[in-house]
């Protein structure tokens, strides 16, 4: 599944009947309460960290200290990826897990100004749904300068679901 343009093809899914519709990618997005952010890290070495999101018209947008390492490596390399975990119930009878996930890969930057703002009021409205419009402004402006946001551009989304899920909701 592919969002947008793209400046390279993307490897297919290996497990294909366990590949679920770009639909259902975003449902994982739109409903999951975090995810991790996978850059290129400090020498060469990968740094995935857990993060609240939100996501919005092809776009996940983050919070992030002002300063910090994953601020370097975005700023170093625009490349990243983001996965959401919707389900995971282990079966240890069964020696497996229901699972169901989805990975995007895009391009990142880091938001001043009032895209900024916008961001932070997403997140502050996904993650603070009853609180008044006032105090989530006076929130999100007492954090001014010692918060960042990043956005995401999906660029390829997949989603992937155990073939146990597949199979007991009908799609195998």
């Amino acid at each position: 599944m592919t969002k947008g343009l793209i400046d390279m093809e993307f490897r297919r899914m290996r497990r294909s009947a366990q590949e679920l519709s770009l639909k259902e990618a975003e449902t994982i997005l739109e409903n999951g309460s975090h995810g991790v952010l996978a850059v290129s890290g400090d020498g060469g070495y990968p740094y995935a960290v857990p993060m609240s999101y939100v996501y919005s018209d092809g776009k996940i947008y983050l919070h992030s200290a002002a300063e910090g390492h994953r601020i370097d490596a975005v700023k170093r390399s625009d490349k990243v990826s983001f996965c959401v975990v919707a389900e995971d119930s282990v079966l240890p009878e069964k020696f497996t897990t229901l699972y169901k996930s989805a990975v995007a890969f895009g391009r990142a930057r880091i938001l001043c100004g009032e895209e900024a703002l916008s961001a932070m009021r997403l997140l502050a409205e996904k993650y603070c749904p009853n609180e008044s419009e006032k105090s989530l402004e006076n929130e999100i402006n007492s954090s001014l300068g010692r918060f960042s946001a990043i956005e995401i551009v999906v660029e390829h989304l997949s989603a992937k679901a155990a073939r146990e899920l597949i199979l007991k909701e009908g799609k195998g």
